[in-house]
């Protein structure tokens, strides 16, 4: 249920954000346009980019769905974990090939690519009937119900 709703919000807008962690263990937001791709979430990225050097360096992230509603009604999904270079020519085929059909564009060698390793996720949304879902490996699946103050 969690991973269909994620699935939805990133694939409907195209895009999403990630958050890495600088040299400096700051923060940066960066958009990224997260592809699925044999029931993996893949982050392709410009050779050499700034968020890329950035997971080389250090794997953990977040990646938000973008939210354009103000008042929250179409939900905000979050994923945390680490990234996994994807190396191996095959996989890279299949994301390339994926993307192509999704968008019309393939992304010209060299570029990073990253496997999503999911450690946490959460969704929430507004409006009428107003409710959280969170996931982690220790605790499941668990929903509440957000009420008015």
């Amino acid at each position: 249920m969690l991973a269909r709703l994620g699935a939805e919000r990133f694939e409907k807008a195209g895009l999403s954000l990630v958050g890495t962690l600088r040299a400096d263990g700051s923060p940066r937001i960066s958009p990224v346009e997260p592809q699925f791709c044999d029931g993996e979430l893949m982050l392709g990225m410009m050779w050499q980019s700034r968020k890329a050097l950035d997971l080389l360096r250090d794997p953990r992230l977040v990646v938000h769905s973008v939210v354009s509603d103000r008042e929250g009604t179409e939900g905000d999904f979050k994923l945390y974990g680490r990234v996994v270079d994807v190396p191996e020519p095959e996989r890279r085929t299949a994301y390339a090939d994926a993307l192509e059909a999704r968008i019309d564009w393939r992304p010209p060698e060299p570029y990073h690519l990253f496997a999503v390793d999911i450690e946490s996720a959460g969704f929430v949304i507004f409006g009428e009937n107003r409710y959280s879902l969170a996931w982690n490996p220790r605790d499941g699946l668990r929903r509440t119900s957000i009420q008015d103050p």
